[in-house]
């Protein structure tokens, strides 16, 4: 395994499930594990680039293992693994990607091919997907009429329509991914466009 390779932490309080979801990792990416919250904080450092973090863990959870990750300004994006269903207190939260336990091998690697892809994009466009992942898991778990009457929500979405028109993006291109089909169900329609970043770079979503 090159040096090079992406460092993946998975953070679970099951060694058996822990073990395996680096050995569904290892052929691709460099993989450090911690079988707890207290022992994933003594393997945070600037070097990892995504995070598989189990929420619900004895001692030191998931959540505040998140907390302390967006405390130290370490730039890796975050998946939550997890058993819990999800709920409006998800919005709050700094992570990135969600996924219900169990999940297979094709969806974790998924979920760590797509986290790695948004680290090659700017703050705007990692707050897009970030709150789109937020909409689709709960629109999935919730009633529509739950979804109507709770502000927070109302307020996500507010802010996911502030950013398609912030980045004036059509997204369109990322339905060639599998895992974003649904994200952007609610974004506008046509083919994938080249994006303007704010640091005068481009790059095409649809590539």
């Amino acid at each position: 395994m090159s040096e090079e390779s992406p460092l993946i932490l998975v953070v679970e309080d099951e060694p058996d499930l822990a073990d395996l979801y680096a050995a569904w990792l290892g052929d691709d990416y460099r993989v450090r594990t911690a079988y707890g919250g207290r022992e994933a904080l003594d393997a945070l450092d600037d070097e990892i680039d995504a995070i598989l973090l189990d929420q619900r863990m004895p001692g030191l959870s998931g959540d505040e293992v998140l907390d302390e990750v967006r405390d130290r300004g370490i730039d890796c994006r975050v998946a939550m693994v997890t058993a819990v269903e999800p709920d409006f207190d998800i919005i709050e939260m700094g992570f990135d990607d969600y996924l219900v336990k169990p999940v297979s091998k094709e969806s974790l690697r998924e979920t760590v091919e797509s986290l790695l892809e948004r680290n090659e994009y700017e703050e705007g466009v990692q707050e897009l997907f970030s709150v789109s992942s937020k909409i689709a898991v709960l629109e999935a778990e919730k009633r529509q009429a739950e979804l109507e009457e709770n502000e927070e929500y109302q307020r996500l979405k507010e802010r996911h329509e502030e950013l398609q028109e912030e980045l004036d993006t059509t997204v369109s291109g990322f339905t060639e991914h599998e895992e974003f089909e649904g994200l952007f169900r609610e974004v506008g329609s046509g083919d994938a466009e080249d994006v303007d970043l704010p640091d005068g770079d481009e790059k095409e979503f649809g590539e």
